[in-house]
């Protein structure tokens, strides 16, 4: 048996997923004065200083902080549901298929967020391993449960959870920096759907 692992935006879905889904979640008044205090971020952001993992967190900070963590699952199956179906790739789903048919163990490990990742994952049957958000009862506390899932903490929780050498052969699936370090213990790795 073979094993695939699968980055999500860009690689599975045409575009990214999670700032779509902050746009839809947070309420307007909060995105507003979200805007404002994370000027300097997103400046940061867009001229490199800044990366991407560092910005995500600062915005799940500033926006879900006290959030209903059961408001913020209806809303993710619904960004599952309408939005997701919209910008995933017809070769990704294909590939995927492929991988399932031939018996493969498939695992999606991205940094987007389990509350959309997870309907998702669950309704085409393979299995998810992604940045969570961290909850006391069912407020959120605008942090990630431990950390967010990018660079080399893609690797260190697939290792948590698999053993790899069980497996005849890794394939891996990225298209960003992001991705280099799963892209590295593959057998066989595609970016940006180019084999490599």
């Amino acid at each position: 048996m073979n094993i695939a692992l699968f980055d999500f935006d860009g690689t599975i879905t045409e575009c990214d997923t999670f700032t779509p889904f902050i746009k839809a979640a947070i309420p307007r008044s909060r995105m507003l004065i979200g805007r404002l205090l994370l000027m300097p971020s997103i400046l940061a952001y867009r001229t490199g200083i800044l990366s991407a993992s560092s910005i995500r967190q600062q915005i799940v900070y500033i926006g879900l902080k006290g959030f209903s963590k059961t408001c913020l699952e209806t809303l993710g199956k619904n960004h599952a549901n309408e939005f997701l179906s919209s910008v995933i790739r017809a070769n990704a789903l294909e590939r995927i298929q492929w991988h399932l048919d031939s018996g493969d163990r498939v695992i999606v490990v991205s940094a987007s967020l389990d509350v959309y990742l997870r309907p998702w994952c669950d309704n085409i049957g393979i299995e998810l391993i992604c940045s969570q958000l961290d909850n006391k009862g069912d407020i959120l506390t605008g942090k990630y449960h431990e950390g967010d899932c990018t660079g080399a903490e893609k690797v260190r929780r697939v290792e948590s959870l698999v053993d790899l050498k069980a497996y005849k052969k890794i394939f891996a699936y990225g298209d960003t920096k992001e991705d280099e370090a799963l892209l590295k213990i593959a057998d066989e790795k595609y970016f940006q759907w180019e084999k490599i």
